[in-house]
């Protein structure tokens, strides 16, 4: 079943999407590299415990690290090759963290080791998380929460619908578009999966009206399966946020810190969906993913399939981006992105966008300027906060108050508000520096 609705979420904003570059152009692969650099750490939660030591032959898709306790998942190798070395690698953060560098062995044919599949009908829910955690599965959208973790009923509550979210409402992003087109079955076998799981009789997929053509090829799978609808809800930012998309499409409210099942909703990304569903037949582990490469700085634009722990150096090298004449670069898009001072780092389970530009792309607004009250970021926010006043108290270091009195650690730091302020005021930025200071805070005490 296919429907439009017009419900949507409170305030949210229009950016220019920048899409038409890579929104029709085929998922490629990219070529493997000479080495493979792994964090080991790839998702929220502890690193998993290694079982290679240097000097080790592995086959791509062998597992390599095994989970160390409930929030952590597998890692598996991304080629075949040679443990070249076990040390510290660079991170996005800035720091260096422990990892793995995998030499690849010229002479393999790259084919993907597997193992037992997980039988859909024969297995119980918790046999199926299990399966998703040691299949390294976490989510693609960007968080790299572990799956498995996000998919657990809490005891005392129900899942009474479970969202997939093909939404994307991330500017210059088509990964997810590309994977509805090109991954349905996949995406189906998925569904399957989670509704075991969670328990929940029946199936959502939001999509974005600017992405009808995916809407209408999943149409195509679902049949004569009542269980399964396809909603299209109106193109804005940030609807692909959870709590946004489920008061588009259930009309529920997420309280106030609390999660989706609060609201007896499970929502789960559409390229996690599709992962779970090609891996978990076969019992094969993530080594690789569908990734957006774009931005004016690069030349041959694409969704490439790109395996874990390609330095990203190489691959800018490899899609045409002259890395001496990058200005800005982010991972992720230029939203809710995180900016890339070092080449030298690489593509990890929750990477779903490289967005490069020139200087010739860049305006700066260097200077920033007093708030002119005038509204703009709390017409915008999403979830009604008043960014003008946090934006106030983190100037003058009152953490407290931002958390206690004005819903601080609410914010997903969308950017709304910074993209629509007139004084060009880092606002997320000034959020997102006082949630860590907040959260240190509550750790001590």
């Amino acid at each position: 079943m296919l429907s439009f609705f017009n419900k949507t979420f409170k305030h949210g904003i229009h950016p220019p999407d920048y899409k038409s570059d890579t929104k029709d152009l085929p998922i490629r692969q990219l070529e493997f590299a000479p080495v493979m650099i792994l964090p080991l750490s790839q998702s929220i939660g502890n690193q998993p415990k290694l079982l290679v030591k240097e000097g080790d032959e592995v086959v791509r898709g062998q597992l390599i690290a095994t989970p160390d306790g409930y929030m952590s998942v597998a890692l598996h190798a991304p080629i075949s090759g040679k443990i070249r070395k076990i040390g510290k690698v660079p991170s996005i953060t800035g720091k260096m963290v422990d990892g793995i560098y995998i030499e690849s062995a010229p002479w393999s044919t790259q084919q993907i080791q597997g193992d037992q599949g997980t039988n859909l009908e024969s297995s119980s829910a918790d046999e199926i998380l299990n399966a998703i955690q040691n299949a390294g599965i976490v989510g693609l959208g960007g968080a790299a929460f572990p799956t498995h973790v996000k998919l657990k009923i809490p005891d005392g509550k129900q899942c009474d619908v479970l969202i997939i979210n093909g939404i994307e409402c991330e500017p210059f992003l088509t990964t997810d578009h590309r994977v509805m087109l090109e991954q349905a079955n996949d995406i189906f076998t998925g569904i399957q999966y989670l509704m075991k799981a969670t328990g929940a009789p029946r199936t959502i997929i939001g999509i974005e009206a600017n992405k009808q053509d995916a809407a209408d090829h999943l149409k195509t799978f679902i049949r004569s399966n009542k269980n399964i609808e396809v909603k299209v809800v109106p193109v804005k930012y940030p609807q692909g946020a959870e709590k946004m998309l489920i008061t588009s499409l259930l009309n529920r409210e997420v309280p106030s810190g609390g999660l989706p099942i609060e609201c007896n909703a499970v929502v789960v990304n559409v390229a996690t969906t599709a992962e779970i569903g090609r891996l978990l037949p076969t019992g094969k582990g993530i080594q690789e993913r569908v990734i957006t490469v774009t931005g004016p700085a690069v030349k041959e634009k694409g969704n490439y399939l790109v395996p874990i722990g390609t330095p990203l150096r190489y691959l800018l090298e490899s899609v045409g981006v002259e890395t001496d004449k990058i200005s800005e670069l982010y991972m992720g898009g230029p939203m809710m992105g995180t900016a890339i001072s070092n080449l030298d780092i690489s593509i990890t389970k929750g990477t779903s966008g490289i967005v490069a530009f020139t200087n010739e792309d860049v305006v700066r607004n260097e200077k920033v300027y007093p708030c002119i009250r005038c509204g703009a970021c709390v017409d915008a926010c999403p979830i009604s906060l008043n960014p003008s006043k946090l934006g106030v108290l983190a100037k003058y270091e009152a953490y407290d108050e931002m958390a206690k009195k004005y819903n601080l650690l609410d914010c997903f730091e969308c950017g709304s508000c910074s993209y629509v302020c007139p004084s060009h005021i880092p606002l997320v930025q000034y959020f997102r520096m006082s949630k860590r200071i907040v959260r240190k805070r509550k750790s001590v005490t």
